[in-house]
């Protein structure tokens, strides 16, 4: 029985991510077509299903390295600091990176800042911070 309940899981999951890559794609050809019209510029079907393919397969990667960083400091959940590391070779988009995080920091209410003591580690993050759920 547990293998019945295992392959349904999978199949949920499955479904799930398919879904999740359908709208992603959607969302970037999307991007793609504005970008192009304000420019100009024409993009044929098969350059928008590649450009889909690539940003796609490039999230699914940062993703992975965002959680391995996050699990090597030995934490659960990843942080700013784990986004501009994994910027760490593209030094425009590392300094971008940084200045927006500084322009959030600078926004959060001085209220959010201060917490109680005792409060858990990972609450001490921030709202900067994604949890990583053990699969």
């Amino acid at each position: 029985m547990d293998t019945e309940g295992g392959d349904l899981k999978s199949e949920e999951d499955e479904a799930a991510t398919e879904l999740l890559r359908d709208r992603f794609r959607l969302c970037s050809i999307s991007i793609a077509e504005a970008e192009a019209k304000q420019n100009g510029l024409e993009i044929s079907q098969p350059i928008m299903a590649c450009i889909s393919d690539l940003a796609f397969k490039y999230a699914e990667q940062l993703a992975k390295d965002l959680e391995l960083f996050a699990q090597h400091a030995g934490r659960k959940s990843v942080n700013m600091e784990d986004v501009i590391l994994s910027a760490h070779r593209n030094e425009h988009l590392a300094a971008s990176l940084r200045s927006f995080c500084n322009d959030l920091k600078a926004k959060e209410p001085r209220c959010e800042r201060k917490r109680k003591k005792g409060s858990r580690k990972e609450d001490k993050a921030g709202p900067s911070v994604l949890q990583i759920l053990d699969p």
